[in-house]
């Protein structure tokens, strides 16, 4: 039987390159966003083409719109097989000027939607024997940029999330892994300065679909032995000692 994968975040940028890597490689994709226009452009786009793609409007803040994803998904398909925990917003705001609002809009949205779709789509992986969750943090978990502290303590907590939720799915075969992006640029790839490029070690600025293969990768059923991990991928500049002199 054909698998399925919810995305969430998957109207624009890496959610969008992650749920075509999915259909293309022959899973049915559940598009999950707050991005209605671009939600249903992508769903059309992937069934013109010849897969098998359902947008479903979501914000994955709201509780009760989890639960409404899930049902659809498991009423449409009958099955669950993984979850890409993409959505995510950020703000860059002085920490003094942060309200407690800001604060609850961007934990809520990047960790605590993780959470809640994971929790709710566990019960229907289990049934079809498991599955696999890959959660889209950041390197900003292992590093920072002033002013953003909300974001940094929401992709770090999708750090901790993950190797939590790993042993707590053990025994139903559902393996939870993470995914620390750098800088991945989901806009123009030619505007792009010679610089943005060489100050990687690897050479180049990320694109969505290096995230892309890493989730594919995650979720292939042959790296099973991969579990409460998280993958970073940053080009390297995370391993950069940079001093001004």
């Amino acid at each position: 039987m054909k698998k399925t994968a919810i995305v969430t975040g998957a109207a624009n940028g890496i959610g969008r390159a992650v749920a075509t890597a999915c259909a293309a490689n022959g899973f049915s994709v559940v598009i999950a966003d707050i991005d209605a226009e671009n939600g249903q452009h992508l769903q059309d786009r992937l069934l013109n083409e010849g897969f098998d793609a359902m947008f479903v409007k979501c914000d994955v803040s709201d509780p009760e719109a989890i639960t409404g994803l899930v049902k659809t998904a498991a009423d449409r398909y009958g099955r669950i097989d993984v979850v890409i925990n993409n959505a995510g917003i950020s703000e860059f705001t002085p920490p003094d000027e942060l309200t407690v609002a800001g604060w609850d809009r961007i934990l809520n949205t990047n960790l605590r939607g993780a959470f809640l779709l994971t929790r709710e789509a566990a019960p229907v992986m289990k049934k079809n024997g498991g599955g696999a969750v890959v959660n889209i943090a950041s390197t900003r978990a292992l590093m920072s940029e002033k002013n953003s502290e909300a974001y940094a303590a929401s992709k770090g907590g999708l750090l901790a999330l993950t190797h939590a939720l790993a042993l707590s799915y053990a025994d139903d075969h559902i393996r939870v892994n993470c995914i620390s992006p750098g800088w991945i640029h989901t806009g123009d790839y030619s505007k792009l300065r010679e610089i943005d490029h060489t100050q990687h070690p690897s050479g180049r600025v990320g694109k969505p679909e290096d995230i892309a293969r890493a989730c594919l990768f995650l979720t292939h059923p042959d790296n099973g032995f991969i579990n409460g991990e998280n993958l970073v991928i940053d080009g390297g500049m995370t391993r950069k000692m940079i001093y001004q002199y």
